[in-house]
């Protein structure tokens, strides 16, 4: 399995939905790629670090109002 191949297994590797071929490849190279395992740490440390992040507070009207702003201004210019 060459890096590319791996990078894309990961997300799913992650999420525990690889089939038993594909997770066995990709345990194959991990043990023999250290730049892969390191880049799947990562990944793994930023979903638990972003899995931390309080929730987004709800009725906060900004986003709202900015979404409407651009609407407006998109439709002006077209």
């Amino acid at each position: 399995m060459e890096c590319y191949e791996a990078i894309d297994l990961m997300g799913d590797a992650l999420e525990d939905r690889l089939a038993p071929d594909a997770r066995q490849g990709l345990q194959g190279h991990l043990d023999e790629c250290p730049v892969c395992r390191n880049y799947l740490d990562q990944i793994r440390v930023t979903r638990d670090a972003l899995g931390h992040l309080p929730p987004p507070r709800a009725g906060h009207g900004r986003r709202d109002e900015l979404i409407d702003r651009f609407r407006k201004e998109f439709d002006a210019g077209a």
